[in-house]
């Protein structure tokens, strides 16, 4: 049975977690077949209706496991270029699968977030950071380069030139810094980090259906659309969304002047 990704679900919410506390979560071939499994079967189910990725113990992920680099390069039976392709196209599955599913993703991160980990929070829709979490591309200190779509994300998170020094440089830079550049949402003292993530997932949970899903949608599409194409995509999103008993709800709790209860009726 493969331990190294758990998975747990309260209600609506399901929750992911590294599970390699001893190592800092680092990635190992285990936890990319998991992450493919996982991430597939949760895009398939409609009663999830958000997803939270997070570490087990005081770290989120701190990358590649270099022990089982060393350990593949060290055969010689082993083609370096065709081996690592084949490792990294995989993971890339879960990667596509993360952006593509319809339920938002929440990265909660503490501790160590390096490497892939970086390009795994990256992947998910909104990320908590604890204030005692660091971040760092790390890939140059190896002496390769990023992987996990991280070279996609970040230039359109942070603008090219800051992506440019996170990936070229590879320093280490803390939360707020973090914060400032977009990369994450929120950070909360690490002692209230699993009560904020929670809320947050309750409250992405607890939404109404459609227009989370095609919110999400949405604005993954934009960056490689027309704004004509854009705009009509919205409208016909809009209209769908109006035709839901959500958007009647959102209309009688405004006048009601009360919280909607989304997915009531």
């Amino acid at each position: 049975m493969n331990e190294t990704l758990l998975l747990a679900r309260d209600g609506a919410v399901a929750t992911l977690t590294l599970n390699r506390p001893e190592s800092l979560n680092v990635l190992n071939l285990d936890m990319i077949d998991a992450l493919v499994a996982h991430t597939a079967a949760l895009a398939g189910d409609t009663g999830v209706r958000c997803v939270v990725i997070q570490g087990a113990g005081k770290n989120f992920m701190a990358g590649g496991d270099i022990r089982m680099f060393a350990e593949r390069m060290a055969s010689p039976a082993i083609d370096p270029q065709r081996e690592f392709i084949g490792i990294i196209e995989r993971v890339h599955v879960a990667i596509e699968q993360l952006h593509r599913m319809p339920q938002p993703v929440v990265a909660s991160v503490r501790g160590a977030v390096a490497g892939f980990g970086l390009s795994l929070m990256g992947a998910c829709d909104l990320a908590l950071a604890a204030d005692t979490a660091y971040f760092t591309s790390a890939y140059r200190h190896l002496g390769v380069t990023p992987d996990g779509g991280s070279t996609w994300t970040l230039p359109r998170l942070v603008g090219v030139k800051k992506a440019m020094e996170i990936v070229l440089l590879g320093e280490r830079f803390d939360a707020q810094e973090a914060l400032r550049l977009g990369l994450v949402n929120r950070v909360v003292p690490e002692t209230t980090l699993a009560e904020a993530t929670a809320a947050l997932a309750s409250t992405l949970a607890n939404g109404p259906a459609l227009a989370m899903v095609n919110g999400k949608r949405l604005i993954n599409q934009s960056l490689s659309q027309s704004l004509s194409n854009q705009l009509a995509a919205e409208a016909v999103s809009f209209a769908a969304c109006a035709a839901r008993p959500d958007f009647k709800e959102g209309i009688r709790a405004f006048f009601d002047k009360r919280p909607p209860r989304f997915g009531q009726s």
